[in-house]
């Protein structure tokens, strides 16, 4: 079996308060973006690693690997309109019989056995997600009033979401549809049960700015 990791990497600097876009803001003295890489290059599944992004930031992405020195092998495909086309895009590049892992480029903390841990469900089970129970009371507001959901039974999803090739081929030649908030949602429109595994609290996504100090605080530990 063959692996593929689906990097998705199309943010906006928008929530951070900054122009520079949150893939590219620096870690630990890296940027983000590597530190996502790194993780599936070092996993023992050792995917084949493709990269969505704008095709206005691959330049600078370009540069960034010069200044760091990042020389880890990857494919840079150009990312679409909606994070739909962008995965998209990347399912077209891959023709082999595989296991595709997508991963949100704004998560660097993934674990290299979260990682091998999803194609091994998947590769049994066909498709996997990772995602974590939540902790906190939660709360659904419709039609203005508000009701209390089971916590037990709410779970909070990650990446990495991964699938065969050609369940996503199939379900990424339907139309893009709003509802479509992360691969999960797409493959499951068409039918699929989605498996969830458990993820990891500190798998965090880079949106806000808090959000980089408590990554900076979880590598130190």
């Amino acid at each position: 079996m063959k692996y593929y990791a689906i990097i998705v990497a199309g943010g906006s600097g928008n929530r951070m308060q900054t122009e520079t876009p949150k893939q590219f803001l620096l870690l630990k003295n890296l940027p983000v973006l590597m530190h996502t890489i790194k993780a599936f290059a070092q996993s023992d599944t050792q995917p084949k690693i493709l990269l969505v992004l704008n095709k206005d930031q691959q330049g600078y992405w370009n540069r960034l690997c010069e200044e760091f020195n990042f020389r880890i092998p990857h494919e840079v495909i150009d990312g679409g309109k909606e994070r739909f086309h962008s995965v998209k895009n990347a399912i077209h590049n891959i023709e082999e019989e595989s296991l595709v892992a997508i991963h949100d480029a704004v998560r660097p903390l993934v674990s290299k056995s979260l990682i091998d841990n999803c194609f091994k469900a998947a590769e049994a089970q066909g498709n996997v997600i990772a995602a974590v129970q939540s902790s906190d009371s939660v709360r659904m507001l419709r039609n203005e009033k508000t009701s209390a959901l089971k916590r037990d039974e709410i779970y909070l999803v990650q990446t990495p979401q991964t699938f065969n090739i050609n369940t996503l081929k199939e379900a990424y030649n339907q139309d893009f549809a709003s509802h479509f908030t992360d691969d999960a949602s797409v493959v499951e429109s068409i039918g699929y049960p989605i498996n969830i595994i458990e993820g990891e609290r500190g798998n965090i996504k880079i949106t806000y700015p808090i959000d980089l100090e408590l990554a900076e605080l979880l590598l130190k530990n």
